[in-house]
């Protein structure tokens, strides 16, 4: 069915959510939690150790190996004003890695909690780490409205910034659990796979793996890989206007070596994604195929109003997919991609994405979904209702009907469609 955002009315996009379903903790074993079945219409539900009798055999399952860092910063002022520094991404070094590995200063992008309190001067706060004393010393560079620039000093000068958010930070839970971060979040928040610190939030269909099920999924006969985009708060931030199309769409910056994109070559038509997170970088991958396929032509839009990226062909705007040719081919689009590495002799694809799936969008790589129950009127409810279509209430129906958990902590779900064509015609 065809559906310009301008079409998409989120008041159809929303449901009754009681408090009571939200789940404000995980369980005690990760892995008790239940996994709802949706497989091309029918719908039954299991516990989730039962996923690994449903991967898809020879087929490849695909994880966010992103890990979340320590985001929320609490300091207070001389006066006693309480001010909450929320890290959002690295400015200076650029990179998350380079950002983590910083001495003795670093800029980045943040969000301030009681602005109105702190218009400038330092900050200061102590923290013990390690057993040794450090202390954390912020200052406000600049105001830019919906973000503001943070410089981060501290001493002693030999430790790494990572290592200082690490002890000065507390666990970003999501602000819908409605309470405090506790010492357990730390672990609880984090998959068992997170390797590669830069999300604020976790790729929360994950948090059910243990280790255990990772290898017996494996031992099964399926292929398992990996990719990384680090999730931005604004995975958080709800949808105000009454059409997706009125919606700005974060940016999110997103890694994936050469060796996956040749493993979803090898396994066309066999695409877990586990996460939202996962589906966002994979089809990215297709419509950044399609520009590198169509970088030296005219007649190809890489900018309107419409939240467009620039011509840069690793970032992907929101709504480039509605201007770029989509018939073409997976094998087509990804062996693009492959050709551009070689050319410059890089194995990691590094790009960002914006790209906002909504109803009418039609998946090129993904095709299954493994993630958690979400938020009314939200862009991850969206990107569920594009993935099977109205049926997305039925689902959600199903899941208050049987008394499943809610959101990041909660349960989780398996969404099979039915086949879709991976040469479709042009949205």
């Amino acid at each position: 069915m065809h559906l310009s955002p301008g079409d998409i009315r989120m008041e159809d996009y929303t449901y009754d959510l009681p408090d009571t379903m939200i789940a404000k903790y995980p369980l005690k074993d990760r892995s008790d939690s239940r996994l709802l079945l949706y497989d091309n219409g029918a719908i039954t539900h299991l516990p989730f150790r039962g996923i690994t009798s449903l991967a898809d055999n020879g087929g490849l399952m695909v994880f966010n190996n992103t890990r979340v860092i320590q985001a929320r910063i609490i300091m207070y002022k001389s006066t006693g004003s309480r001010i909450e520094i929320f890290l959002l991404e690295p400015l200076e070094p650029s990179g998350y890695t380079k950002a983590f590995l910083a001495k003795p200063g670093c800029r980045w992008k943040c969000m301030i909690g009681n602005k109105k309190r702190w218009k400038g001067g330092h900050l200061e706060k102590e923290v013990i780490i390690d057993g040794t004393a450090a202390v954390l010393l912020t200052s406000l560079v600049k105001d830019h409205g919906s973000w503001q620039e943070i410089e981060f000093r501290w001493k002693p000068e030999t430790l790494a910034f990572g290592t200082i958010i690490d002890g000065a930070g507390l666990t970003p839970v999501p602000p819908y659990l409605k309470r405090n971060p506790e010492a357990g979040d730390k672990t609880w928040y984090q998959t068992v796979y997170s390797r590669h610190e830069g999300s604020v939030a976790a790729p929360t269909a994950g948090l059910h793996f243990t280790g255990e099920i990772l290898d017996e999924i494996k031992r099964s006969g399926n292929a398992t890989g990996e990719i990384t985009l680090h999730v931005g708060a604004g995975t958080f931030a709800p949808v105000k206007s009454p059409t997706a199309e009125g919606h700005t769409m974060h940016e999110e910056h997103f890694t994936v070596s050469g060796d996956i994109i040749r493993r979803i070559l090898q396994n066309n038509g066999a695409v877990t994604a586990v996460g939202t997170t996962t589906v966002r970088t994979l089809e990215s991958l297709y419509w950044l195929g399609i520009k590198e396929l169509h970088k030296d032509k005219t007649n190809i839009p890489t900018r309107c109003n419409r939240g467009h990226s620039e011509t840069n062909s690793l970032s992907l705007g929101q709504w480039d997919y509605l201007d770029l040719p989509g018939d073409v081919a997976v094998t087509e689009a990804m062996n693009a991609l492959l050709e551009k590495m070689a050319i410059e002799g890089n194995d990691l694809l590094k790009a960002r994405t914006g790209l906002m799936i909504v109803p009418g969008y039609r998946f090129r790589i993904t095709d299954r979904m493994m993630t958690n129950f979400h938020q009314p009127g939200s862009t991850l409810l969206l990107l569920v209702a594009a993935f099977i279509g109205n049926d997305w209430r039925r689902v959600y129906e199903y899941a208050l009907n049987n008394n499943f958990r809610f959101l990041s902590y909660g349960d989780t779900a398996l969404l099979i469609p039915a086949k879709q064509k991976k040469t479709a015609e042009m949205i």
